[in-house]
């Protein structure tokens, strides 16, 4: 037998049970991961708890108070200190719970025995002896004294454990399905902090210095500045529909102050979940305005099976020909009128079927393009339709419009129930071919002026006035 003396210089008095619990099942998933060995058991064995993995097997002086390099330089191991292991030994000694440690190198225990020189001072030691079989397999720890509890509030603290959803790996860590009580922040798989305000749980695999220098003994009340960053670059890097849907939902939220911190405080995370979510072409992206706006074409795109997300004015204003992570444009209100304006198929009538007085109006068309002065080159038909495009920023329903697709002046066939109804859409039509403007712009409303004067005097011209204005 020999004594190996611990030197434990601090004693973690704010320490549990179950936090040296969550130390030994730490080392053992480390010496799993390093090894590529079978899983960790942890199993109760009549009284006692045994907690077992089947790597390399524990050496004495693994005790030493020294940072692991190998463990180090892995990145997705949980130790690094190197002290977590004596740090449990010193709880289970002042907790009162026997540990007997084996493996083919030695089986040890730990107790208060006098330090070395000193016989007046007791300090802990393991206790080292030959081992029980040379030819074990891995590490063993029995734990006698450690309640039922104690050991599922130890496996809790893991991720493994837990029973928690992984929604999305990626680069820097794992989106993880939040519990009934918020968000959890795990780094390595052990919880590092609790985050109630969160939508999601995160597990941290790719630590910045700021995250590194922040860990302490305890492995717990982590600052949220020190894992903030490196929430948002999960976040950032997710492309996953079901993490997109959850952060969607949360846009609703964001003008009445309820949505979780991430959608609430991360504007480029909005963003990033509308370019997951518009792969799907199943959304348009519009403001509050813009809804009450355009009450039909909020209609016209839930006809199309579209959902209708709420965004903020700043993330309209952040998407505005924007692309998503397939290179696909971002569809917000321009874009959808776009392609509802593309996909759009006139529904022409075929002349030969018109009544009667119907191809009486019709057939004054010549006549009112000669009054007009003539049609523009570009327009090659006047054709009639029985349903336009809708204009989903007007009250009045769209009677006639310039198709550039076929060149064409299209105008409803109901107008031609009146000769004067007709004339006047017809020659606005022709307007907008000629200007290629919109309504109530300078330069259409200056054509128009110019259009009424040609015909006004190609209708006078030869007549005489009727007399003077009093």
């Amino acid at each position: 037998m020999e004594k190996f003396d611990l030197n434990i210089e601090k004693i973690l008095e704010n320490w549990e049970t179950h936090h040296a619990v969550r130390e030994i099942i730490a080392n053992a998933l480390d010496e799993q991961l390093l090894t590529k060995t079978c899983d960790v058991v942890i199993v109760k064995q009549g009284k006692t708890w045994l907690i077992k993995d089947y790597g390399r097997g524990l050496k004495y002086s693994d005790l030493t108070q020294n940072e692991n390099q190998e463990k180090i330089k892995h990145p997705s191991v949980i130790g690094k200190f190197g002290i977590g292991l004596k740090d449990a030994l010193a709880t289970f000694d002042r907790k009162g719970i026997k540990v007997l440690i084996k493996s083919k190198f030695a089986d040890m225990t730990a107790e208060q025995t006098p330090k070395h020189g000193f016989a007046d001072i007791k300090t802990l030691h393991a206790i080292i002896n030959a081992p029980t079989s040379s030819k074990m397999v891995g590490t063993e720890f029995l734990l006698n004294g450690v309640s039922d509890n104690d050991i599922q509030n130890a496996k809790d603290l893991f991720l493994k454990f837990s029973g928690e959803q992984i929604l999305e790996q990626t680069e820097y860590g794992e989106v993880v399905k939040a519990t009934n009580s918020g968000g959890r922040i795990y780094i390595n798989g052990v919880r590092a902090a609790e985050e109630p305000s969160f939508l999601f749980s995160y597990n941290i695999t790719k630590k910045t210095k700021a995250l590194q220098k922040a860990l302490n003994r305890e492995r717990t009340n982590v600052g949220r500045s020190a894992y903030s960053d490196i929430v948002k670059q999960i976040l950032l890097k997710s492309k996953s529909t079901s993490v997109a849907e959850q952060l969607a939902a949360e846009f609703q939220k964001i003008n009445l102050g309820t949505a979780h911190y991430e959608m609430l405080n991360w504007k480029d995370v909005q963003v990033h979940a509308i370019k997951i979510l518009n792969q799907t072409s199943k959304y348009v992206f519009v403001t509050q305005e813009e809804m009450l706006d355009s009450p039909n074409m909020m209609d016209e795109a839930r006809r199309r099976g579209l959902n209708i997300m709420q965004i903020t004015d700043t993330v309209s204003a952040s998407i505005d020909g924007l692309k998503d992570l397939s290179g696909n444009e971002i569809k917000g209100m321009s874009q959808f009128l776009t392609e509802y304006s593309d996909s759009f198929e006139f529904k022409f009538i075929d002349l030969k079927k018109l009544s009667d007085k119907e191809k009486i109006v019709y057939n004054y068309s010549p006549d009112i393009i000669k009054l007009f002065g003539g049609l523009p080159k570009k327009v090659k038909d006047i054709k009639l339709a029985s349903q336009l495009r809708k204009d989903f920023f007007s009250t009045s329903e769209t009677l006639g419009c310039w198709d550039d697709k076929t060149k064409s002046i299209v105008i409803h066939k109901k107008l031609l129930k009146s000769l004067s109804d007709f004339s006047g859409i017809l020659v606005h039509e022709i307007i907008h071919a000629k200007t290629g403007d919109d309504d109530v712009t300078r330069e259409f409303e200056s054509e128009l002026t110019d259009a009424i004067g040609i015909m006004c005097e190609a209708a006078l011209k030869g007549k005489k006035s009727s007399g003077k204005l009093k």
